[in-house]
């Protein structure tokens, strides 16, 4: 383990995780509004990846024509497979494990591939840590996996509307009337930077908010990629959802900053920040109206609300699947929910429909 929040003067706690022998990436951060906070993230980030290195499910080899003519369910998760990568066809046979549908409780098949996240092997599928949550119980786990679902899938469509659209949800951090998220906001005022905060809840109407930061006008040209950096968070609660997405921005700052993550490359210390970006952090305070608060909910209670919410749009089916084993301290689960759109990626479906409705009716 080891505290970088002092790499940078905004001062709001950043931790990083180091797994030497890790099959993604060795090194896993986490960020927070004290040191327990962002050290435990770190830690759980880290061990997300492990677990979904060598997870702890039964492996069926057979068909999904096989898995169809037993009346069994599966998903062959064609959103998900790599570029230059072939389907998996009906006739091939391939290792398949159990997952559920939250929705109807019903078990449901998914290529073992897709759950694998092992970089040292060859996969046929996107391998991506999008989906994978872990948690003190399996309930919790699962709430942070479909948030981070929703939330992607939120960022994508927003990136892919109008910019004038995107620049007129840009919300005074003020409207959210929250002593925690003042804080933040101020320290990073005090550091010289500039925060903007946008509403990019999508027609699910769980709140999502994605964060830009850097530094404030006057500006040097040349102004570098990772010089503005960004972060989202979803969450029952407008304002949980715009911390998480601050403390984000923030923990990527400081990636940059330390050049930690093993998956940096140099060319992205040398790219211009695109202009996009720039009238983003520039962008005027649209939304002024005091944000609700909302009550805090059981984590079960929390999970209903969540896919209530996926229901009412006929988005399913949402695929719960437990990864680690029974006698660890902690819980691991991958949730797949193919209807939801998927962040950037070397998949040979970059976008979903969506992505191709939103893109065509904005």
């Amino acid at each position: 383990m080891a505290r970088h929040t002092g790499l940078d003067s905004i001062g709001v706690p950043v931790w990083c995780a180091y797994v030497p022998n890790g099959r993604s990436i060795a090194i896993a951060q986490g960020k927070g509004l004290t040191d327990d906070d962002a050290r435990a993230s770190a830690v759980m980030e880290a061990l997300e990846r492990v677990v979904a290195s060598c997870p702890a499910v039964r492996k069926v080899r057979t068909t999904a024509h096989e898995l169809r003519e037993r009346g069994l369910l599966f998903d062959r998760l064609d959103c998900l497979v790599g570029r230059g990568e072939m389907d998996v066809a009906i006739e091939e046979e391939i290792d398949w494990v159990l997952g559920t549908d939250l929705l109807t409780e019903r078990e449901i098949y998914v290529p073992f591939e897709a759950v694998l996240l092992d970089r040292t092997a060859r996969n046929r599928f996107w391998m991506s840590s999008d989906g994978l949550a872990s948690g003190n119980t399996q309930q919790e786990a699962i709430l942070h996996a479909v948030l981070e679902r929703i939330e992607r899938d939120a960022y994508c469509l927003w990136q892919i509307g109008p910019e004038e659209d995107r620049l007129a949800r840009c919300v005074d951090p003020v409207a959210f009337g929250s002593p925690e998220l003042d804080e933040l906001v101020r320290k990073v005022e005090l550091a010289g930077l500039a925060i903007r905060l946008f509403d990019m809840t999508s027609d699910i109407a769980v709140p999502c908010i994605t964060a830009v930061l850097g530094p404030r006008k006057p500006r040097n040209d040349g102004i570098r990629f990772v010089e503005v950096t960004g972060g989202s968070g979803a969450h029952l609660s407008p304002v949980r959802a715009a911390i998480r997405a601050i403390t984000e921005a923030i923990q990527s700052r400081i990636t940059y900053i330390s050049g930690a993550r093993d998956d940096l490359t140099p060319e992205a210390f040398d790219r211009p920040v695109p202009a996009s970006t720039l009238r983003a952090l520039d962008a005027v305070h649209v939304v002024r109206d005091e944000i609700p608060g909302v009550p805090e909910h059981p984590i079960r209670e929390q999970i209903n609300l969540v896919l209530d919410a996926l229901r009412l749009r006929q988005i399913a089916p949402v695929i719960a699947l437990p990864l680690s084993a029974r006698d660890l301290p902690f819980q691991v689960v991958k949730v797949f929910i193919p209807d939801l759109e998927n962040p950037e990626g070397a998949r040979a479906r970059s976008f979903g429909p969506r992505a191709v409705t939103r893109a065509i009716f904005s």
